[in-house]
């Protein structure tokens, strides 16, 4: 009984910090902070990204960094570099499934992408995108799609495309089921067959006062940030301004409180023409890095075709004569002589690889 006065006490000396939580849904998080029970105290001196730390980032005037990675190994390389956001974008269809569009990744693919992302990025807020056909049918369905990606897929908030109203009303009720959600407005990838393809939105009056508009709708319903895609940097800037919440902006300019590119784009990563063709053209390649890859994979097959990989240097694995020769031993007692003779030639040539390389370290 002990636990009840000291529960009560702890209520009421973070009541400060907490209600404003319970008044503004933007400040809701996956991660627990300043509540009543915290959870398991964390064995790392990492700390995770909330939406009180964006927030705060917003206020002060500080750029928000994002970065959509796919995998494990990308989320750890975001963590290392203390990226804020990590999106887990539905854009895995086109840059990782080989789809010319970001309209056949399937909601369980997604999951799976999340889950390896939740593994490796420690510090950012991760954010899982909505796939296509997910969220549009019903608000349950939408709800029901937004709680799979933070149970399933270890993500602490969503992100989800479009201003038309059935799209605001799904996040509205995304919100009031306590999940936080990121907006996304301008070109918006899910409705290709609507804009007639992969084109800039708001270049024309009644396009950029959709923009807008559809980014206050956002705002009105709670969502505690929206992407702007592809408008003029008047337009992004005009959003901003209108904005309580932060923009961040892909290909919109530097007017945005933060900015996102794909981890693969910014590393020019893809040299294939395939990918070259949809390469974004407002993406900056900060390294050549599918350069690379290219050099090092023909590097790797031109060894292997000459047999000079693997090396003494990559035969870490070693077994003595007097073994050696126990082994043919008993291999020709099965009847497999011409197997003890192979491995007594490999012992020998492995010997004057050794040998030459002692005599010549820097061959």
């Amino acid at each position: 009984m002990a636990f009840f006065p000291s529960l009560i006490r702890r209520a009421s000396s973070s009541s400060s910090s907490f209600s404003p939580v319970v008044r503004n849904l933007r400040c809701f998080s996956n991660v627990p902070e300043n509540t009543v029970y915290s959870g398991p105290t964390s064995q790392s001196s990492i700390k995770r990204v909330t939406l009180t730390y964006l927030k705060q980032k917003h206020r002060k005037g500080e750029p928000i960094t994002m970065v959509t990675a796919y995998d494990y190994p990308s989320a750890v390389h975001l963590d290392m570099a203390g990226v804020d956001v990590c999106l887990v974008g539905d854009s895995a269809s086109m840059v990782v499934h080989g789809h010319d569009t970001t309209l056949p990744i399937t909601l369980e693919e997604m999951l799976v992408h999340c889950r390896a992302v939740a593994r490796g990025a420690k510090r950012p807020l991760l954010v899982g995108d909505l796939p296509f056909g997910t969220y549009e049918t019903s608000t349950g369905q939408a709800v029901d799609t937004a709680v799979r990606i933070l149970k399933e897929g270890g993500m602490d908030a969503i992100k989800l495309e479009g201003g038309s109203p059935s799209r605001i009303t799904s996040a509205k009720a995304i919100v009031e089921a306590g999940i936080a959600v990121i907006g996304h407005v301008g070109l918006t990838p899910q409705a290709i067959s609507v804009l007639g393809g992969f084109k800039p939105q708001g270049k024309n009056v009644s396009s950029a006062v959709k923009v807008v508009e559809s980014a206050l709708a956002f705002q009105e319903v709670g969502c505690f940030s929206v992407v702007l895609e592809c408008v003029p940097p008047p337009v992004a800037a005009a959003a901003t301004a209108a904005l309580q919440i932060p923009t961040i902006g892909i290909g919109a300019g530097p007017f945005c409180s933060g900015q996102v590119l794909v981890y693969h784009d910014l590393l020019g990563m893809l040299q294939h023409p395939h990918h070259a063709k949809v390469t974004p053209k407002f993406c900056k390649q900060y390294a050549h890095v599918g350069e690379v890859i290219n050099k090092a994979l023909l590097e790797y097959k031109e060894e292997v075709m000459s047999s000079s990989f693997p090396g003494p240097a990559h035969n870490p694995y070693k077994i003595n004569d007097a073994d050696v020769d126990g082994f043919q031993n008993e291999l020709q007692k099965l009847g497999l002589d011409k197997a003890a003779l192979a491995a007594g030639e490999a012992a020998q040539k492995v010997k004057e690889l050794s040998t030459s390389v002692e005599e010549n370290p820097s061959k």
